[in-house]
C-alpha cells in the first residue's frame, strides 16, 4: 500500500481524533448522549474559515472556533439542565439550529481557504516540509490535548463530571451540582469538536455546511472500536482508546476506498464496522462462555470415568 496513503490516514486519525476526544467525554464520562456534534463539528469549520478570509490570525480563528464549540455545547446543556428537555432531544435542537446558525456564520454553503493563510501554511512558514507540517501538528495537538484531559478527569472537578454520569443521584446527594457538572462536560466536548473540525477545514482547504453530516457516528464508532482493542477502564487508557480508535478507522475507511467502494457507500461502511464493534464484545463473551462450559463437561466426564475406574 501507498506510503502517501497510509500517511494520509494516520493524518486524519489524529485530527478526527481530536473529535472522538469530545465523543468519548459525554457518551461514556458523563453518560450524555449528545448528539450536537453533527452541528458543532461544521460549527468549528465555519467559525475559523470565516475569519481567516476576513484578515485574522488562522491561531485566532481555530481558539474562536473552539469558543463557538463550548458556546454550542452551554446551549444543549441549558435545554436539558434547564427546560428539562430530554438530553437526546435537547442535542437534536441544537443541532439542527446550528445548521442555520452555520449557513449565517459562512454566508454560504461553502466557503474556500486554498489561497489563505492557515495553521498549516504558518508551520511551513517556520522551515517545515508542507508534507510533514500535518502529520506534525495533529500528533501534538491530539496528544496534548489527551493528556490535557487526563488530567483534568483526574481533578476533583473531573472526577465529580464522571461521578455524574456513573451515578447522578448519588453524587447529587453527596451536594455536587449535577447540572453544573453536565453544562461543564458538553461545553467541553463540543469546543473539542469544534477545534478538530476548525483544523479539518483548514487542513482540506474549505469547509461545507455539511461536513458535519455523520460525524457522530463516525465519533462513537472511534471510542467503540478502540474499547475494543484497549479494555482498561482507566482515564489514561480510556482516552488512548479513543485515539486509537480513531487511528483504526480512517485506516479501514482508506481500504475500503481502495476495495472499490464508492465515497457514497462510507456512510454504510461506518454503519457496518460499529455494528460489528458493538457485536464484539458480546461475540467474544459467548465464544468464551461456550470453551468455558465444554471445558467444564470435559472435567466433569473426566471425574466420572476415574471414579468408575
Amino acid at each position: 500500500m501507498d506510503l502517501g496513503i497510509i500517511a494520509g490516514a494516520v493524518e486524519q486519525g489524529l485530527v478526527y481524533g481530536v473529535m472522538a476526544l469530545g465523543v468519548y467525554l459525554t457518551f461514556r464520562a458523563l453518560n450524555f448522549p449528545d448528539l450536537t456534534v453533527d452541528g458543532s463539528f461544521p460549527l468549528g469549520g465555519a467559525v475559523a474559515a470565516t475569519l481567516i478570509v476576513g484578515g485574522y490570525s488562522p491561531i485566532l480563528a481555530t481558539v474562536a472556533a473552539a469558543g463557538a464549540g463550548i458556546l454550542a455545547g452551554f446551549a444543549t446543556g441549558l435545554l436539558h439542565t434547564r427546560l428539562k428537555i430530554s438530553g437526546l432531544l435537547a442535542g437534536i435542537l441544537s443541532m439542527t439550529a446550528l445548521y442555520s446558525i452555520n449557513l449565517r456564520i459562512m454566508g454560504r454553503a461553502n466557503v474556500p481557504l486554498l489561497r489563505e493563510q492557515t495553521v498549516l501554511t504558518l508551520l511551513e512558514d517556520l522551515g517545515i516540509p508542507a508534507g510533514w507540517a500535518p502529520l506534525l501538528l495533529f500528533l501534538l495537538v491530539s496528544v496534548a490535548l489527551k493528556l490535557g484531559l487526563d488530567w483534568f478527569l483526574r481533578t476533583e472537578v473531573g472526577l465529580a463530571l464522571r461521578a455524574t454520569g456513573d451515578n447522578e443521584q448519588m453524587i447529587r446527594s453527596a451536594g455536587v451540582d449535577t447540572d453544573a457538572m453536565k453544562l461543564l462536560g458538553l461545553g467541553l466536548s463540543n469546543g473539542l469538536v469544534a477545534l478538530s473540525g476548525a483544523l479539518v477545514a483548514q487542513y482540506q482547504g474549505f469547509t461545507d455546511i455539511g461536513m458535519g453530516i455523520g460525524m457522530i457516528i463516525a465519533g462513537l464508532a472511534s471510542v467503540i472500536m478502540g474499547e475494543v482493542l484497549i479494555r482498561s477502564r482507566r482515564v489514561f487508557w480510556a482516552t488512548l482508546s479513543a485515539l486509537v480508535g480513531s487511528l483504526l478507522y480512517r485506516f479501514l475507511v482508506f481500504v475500503a476506498l481502495r476495495l472499490g467502494f464508492a465515497p457514497t457507500d462510507l456512510k454504510l461502511v461506518t454503519a457496518v464496522l460499529v455494528v460489528v464493534a458493538l457485536a464484539a464484545p458480546g461475540f467474544q463473551a459467548s465464544v468464551r462462555g461456550r470453551i468455558g462450559a465444554g471445558r467444564g463437561r470435559m472435567k466433569a466426564k473426566g471425574g466420572v470415568v476415574g471414579a468408575r475406574t
